[in-house]
C-alpha cells in the first residue's frame, strides 16, 4: 500500500492510496442503501436463498435478485448452488464485524 501523508498544522495524518479510498467508497455505497443494509443484516444471522428474502422483506425475488447483484460486485455477499435455489451468505466475518460496531456506534447515541 502507499501512503499520502497530509500536513496540518497538527500532527501529520497519513491517508491511504486514492485507489483503497476508491474502494472504500464503492464498499460503503453498496452498503448504503436500505433494503441491502436489511438483506445484510438478515444474511449476518444464517443464509438465505432469493425467495426466502423475498419473503421476509416483502418484496418480489426479481428486486431482491437485482439487489443482491449488487452486493455480489462488491464482493459482500457470496453465493453457492444447492439444487434449483441459490444461497447467500456475508463474504466473510468483517461484514459482519463492521455492521456490529456500527450498530454499537448509533446505540450509544
Amino acid at each position: 500500500r502507499t501512503y499520502i501523508t497530509i500536513e496540518h498544522q497538527t500532527p501529520c495524518v497519513s491517508m491511504t492510496a486514492t485507489a483503497d479510498i476508491d474502494q472504500l467508497s464503492e464498499l460503503h455505497k453498496a452498503m448504503c442503501d436500505f433494503t441491502r443494509m436489511k438483506i445484510l443484516w438478515a444474511l449476518m444471522k444464517q443464509e438465505y436463498c432469493v425467495k426466502e428474502l423475498a419473503a421476509q422483506m416483502n418484496m418480489s425475488g426479481s428486486a431482491i435478485s437485482h439487489q443482491l447483484k449488487i452486493l455480489k460486485m462488491a464482493r459482500l455477499v457470496a453465493s453457492h448452488k444447492v439444487g434449483k435455489n441459490v444461497f447467500y451468505t456475508l463474504c466473510d466475518e468483517h461484514i459482519k464485524w463492521i455492521f456490529e460496531e456500527t450498530y454499537a456506534l448509533i446505540s450509544e447515541r
